[in-house]
């Protein structure tokens, strides 16, 4: 057993070492990025599933939440998200190509922003938006060239590779699919009670703004007003995806109910027109 960990090991840490040398001999390669500890959530839709990790799902909602604030259409979300995925993973690095930094190794250097705002999710993905909505008849451009307007990538074909992904989320998260976004809880929560439940709700209202109603349930909940099922799924596909982050046990809404077991969504037998998240009690 020692003699197989070791193996393991010394090859890990060459593989390690090869990735380091390519990217020293050329500075313009994709950088290397985190290797995924375990894929702990899916979407899935009509046009096909996703896999990602408890982080990189969190990141694509907020990408997601941040677009549909804006009142930007959805091929805006799917550039965003393709951009991110080509840039960074949907890891918000705190490294990249000379100064490049976040989900979308954005430059302070190149006038995006300090470092700080840079590795703010919310603010870089708003300045992507911002210089997108500025690109003219980006709308009808394909992903690659809309996001190479913007990033002036040296792999100006890049980003269409995961348009397909990016458009599987976006339809998940703008809300035009049900129970779409599900996560797996592995071990115990990161946060309970009060600290879970204040983080859940200071996180919805920094990606959400004035847009979303939340208020407290009676125990450790919180409910979400919704005025359409599509505005109610956007929500309840945003705290799945932050669920392993924020804590969080439970969410139903109309007549399904996700609890991270691994189970998906569920039919219930009573329906609900408001979203309701739990978090786990202390």
């Amino acid at each position: 057993m020692r003699r197989a960990v070791v193996v393991v090991a010394v090859f890990v840490l060459a593989l390690v070492g090869a990735v380091v040398i390519v990217a020293l001999k050329n500075p313009t390669a994709p950088m290397p990025l985190p290797i995924p500890l375990g894929k702990a959530c899916e979407v899935r839709t009509a046009n096909g599933s996703v896999e990602l990790n408890a982080d990189q799902m969190a990141n694509a909602a907020t990408i997601a939440a941040v677009g549909m604030v804006r009142g930007l259409p959805e091929q805006a979300i799917v550039v965003a998200l393709a951009t991110a995925f080509q840039e960074s993973r949907l890891y918000n690095l705190d490294y990249g190509d000379r100064d490049s930094l976040g989900l979308f190794q954005q430059r302070p250097s190149q006038g995006w922003g300090t470092p700080e705002q840079i590795l703010d999710p919310r603010y870089a993905a708003g300045r992507l938006y911002s210089a997108l909505v500025r690109v003219r008849g980006w709308e009808e451009m394909r992903v690659t060239d809309a996001a190479q307007r913007v990033q002036r990538s040296a792999f100006p074909e890049a980003y269409q590779k995961w348009a397909d992904e990016a458009t599987v989320l976006a339809e998940a998260f703008v809300g035009r699919a049900s129970g779409a976004v599900t996560c797996t809880r592995n071990g115990e929560p990161v946060q309970r009670g009060s600290t879970a439940l204040e983080a859940l709700d200071a996180a919805l209202r920094l990606d959400w703004g004035d847009f979303v109603d939340v208020r407290e349930s009676d125990g450790m909940g919180l409910v979400l007003a919704a005025a359409n099922p599509q505005d109610g799924w956007r929500y309840a596909h945003w705290i799945v995806a932050h669920s392993v982050e924020k804590g969080v046990e439970r969410v139903r809404y109309l007549d399904r109910e996700w609890t991270g077991d691994g189970a998906g969504w569920r039919l219930v037998d009573t329906t609900l027109e408001h979203v309701v998240a739990e978090v786990f009690q202390e």
